[in-house]
C-alpha cells in the first residue's frame, strides 16, 4: 500500500492530523469455490481424454488428437486452480503481506502460455494435413467426438457450481466451454468424412480448435497480465473514480490514487484525501469508503486524510504547495467549483 496510518511531514515529524484508514474487507482466492466439483470435472476428462487419444491414433486423426491436447490444458488448469485455492487460504505471514493470494494468477498466465504454445504446434500440423490429407476414419471421429459432448456438457456443470470468480475456475469453465464447441466441429467433421470421404474436414476442424484455444489462450494471458502489471480492473475507471471521490462533501482534493487487483474478484483502492480545514477527516474518510464499496464493489481500501493548510476554493494546484506531498503519483481530482479556478488541473 502506498499510504499509512500516520503522515510525515516534510520536516520529518508527524504532521499531526493525518487520518489513515483500512476498510472492512474479506482476503481470499475462490474461498467459497467447492473442490469436490472441481475434482469431479477433472476426473471426468482425464478418463475421456485417455480414451481420445486411443481413439485418435487408431483412427489417425489429428482432430481427436487436437481434441485431447486442449482437455489436457482442461485438466492442468483445474490441478491448478485445486492448488491455487489451497495456497491461497493459507494466513497472510512473514514477507507475504498479501499471502499467496496470486498463485491462481501465476497459473493462469502458465495455463494461457500452455495454450498459446499447443495451438501454434497444432496449426502447424493442421495445414501440413490440409496439403496431405492421411486417410481418417470418419465412424470412429463422428462416435468418440459425439461422448466428448456428453462428457464436457457434465464436466461444465459442475464447475458452473463452484466459485467462478477465480480466474482459474473462470478460465477452466471457458476451456469446457471452447471443449464442447470443437467437439462439435470435430463431429461435423466425422460426419462429412462418412458421407462425403472428404478427409481435408479433420485439418479443417483441428484449425477450428485452433482459433478456439488461440482466443482462451490470449484471454487468460491478457487479463493476468493485468493483475501483475497492478492495472486498474476492468470496468473500473481510476479518472471517473478520482472525480467522484473529489465530488463528495468536504473534500478539496484527491491524488495518490491508485487502483489495482490483489486477485481476480479482489479489487484495492488506496488515495492521499485532502479535506478543507475545520472538517471531521474520520468521517469524510467513512464516507468515501462507502462510496468505493457501494458504487465500485472496491472494499480493500487505504485512505490517508488530512487538511488543508489553505481554503476549499484556493487549493493549490499541486499537492507540494501545501506541504502534504514531495511529489503526488498520477493527476490531481478536485470538486468541479475548485477545478474552475485559474490555472488549476485534473
Amino acid at each position: 500500500m502506498s499510504s499509512q496510518d500516520v503522515h510525515v511531514g516534510p520536516s520529518g515529524e508527524h504532521d499531526g492530523h493525518g487520518h489513515g484508514g483500512h476498510a472492512g474487507h474479506s482476503h481470499g482466492v475462490s474461498a467459497d469455490a467447492d473442490s469436490r466439483w472441481l475434482t469431479g470435472a477433472l476426473t471426468l476428462i482425464l478418463a475421456y481424454m485417455a480414451g481420445e487419444v486411443v481413439v485418435g491414433l487408431l483412427a489417425n486423426s489429428l482432430a481427436l488428437i487436437s481434441d485431447a491436447a486442449h482437455m489436457l490444458t482442461d485438466a492442468a488448469s483445474i490441478v491448478l486452480a485445486l492448488v491455487a485455492m489451497r495456497l491461497a487460504a493459507r494466513p497472510a505471514e512473514g514477507g507475504y503481506t498479501y499471502g499467496l493470494k496470486r498463485t491462481e494468477i501465476l497459473s493462469a498466465q502458465a495455463n494461457g502460455l500452455t495454450l498459446l504454445v499447443l495451438s501454434a504446434w497444432l496449426a502447424y500440423e493442421a495445414i501440413r494435413r490440409l496439403f496431405m490429407p492421411p486417410e481418417v476414419t470418419g465412424g470412429l471421429v463422428l462416435g468418440t467426438a459425439l461422448v466428448g459432448v456428453v462428457i464436457n456438457l457434465g464436466a461444465a456443470w459442475m464447475i458452473s457450481k463452484a466459485n467462478r470468480t477465480s480466474l482459474n475456475v473462470e478460465g477452466a469453465f471457458q476451456h469446457i466451454l471452447t471443449d464442447l464447441y470443437a467437439f462439435i466441429a470435430t463431429a461435423i467433421a466425422g460426419l462429412v468424412m462418412v458421407l462425403t470421404g472428404f478427409a481435408p474436414a479433420d485439418a479443417i476442424a483441428s484449425l477450428v480448435v485452433v482459433a478456439l484455444m488461440l482466443k482462451a489462450g490470449i484471454g487468460l494471458v491478457r487479463d493476468s497480465g493485468r493483475i501483475f502489471l497492478e492495472a486498474a480492473p476492468a470496468g473500473l475507471s481510476p479518472e471517473r473514480i478520482g472525480q467522484a471521490l473529489a465530488a463528495r462533501p468536504c473534500v478539496a482534493e484527491v491524488h495518490d490514487l491508485h487502483i489495482w487487483q490483489i486477485t481476480s474478484g479482489m479489487p484495492a483502492a488506496s488515495a492521499h484525501v485532502l479535506v478543507a480545514p475545520g472538517e471531521a477527516c474520520h468521517a469524510v474518510r467513512a464516507d468515501l469508503e462507502a462510496v468505493l464499496a457501494t458504487e465500485y464493489q472496491i472494499t480493500h481500501t487505504t485512505l490517508q486524510v488530512d487538511h488543508t493548510r489553505s481554503p476549499l476554493s484556493v487549493a493549490s494546484t499541486t499537492s507540494t504547495a501545501d506541504g502534504h506531498c514531495v511529489e503526488s503519483h498520477g493527476p490531481v481530482h478536485r470538486p468541479a467549483s475548485s477545478s474552475t479556478e485559474p490555472g488549476a488541473d485534473s
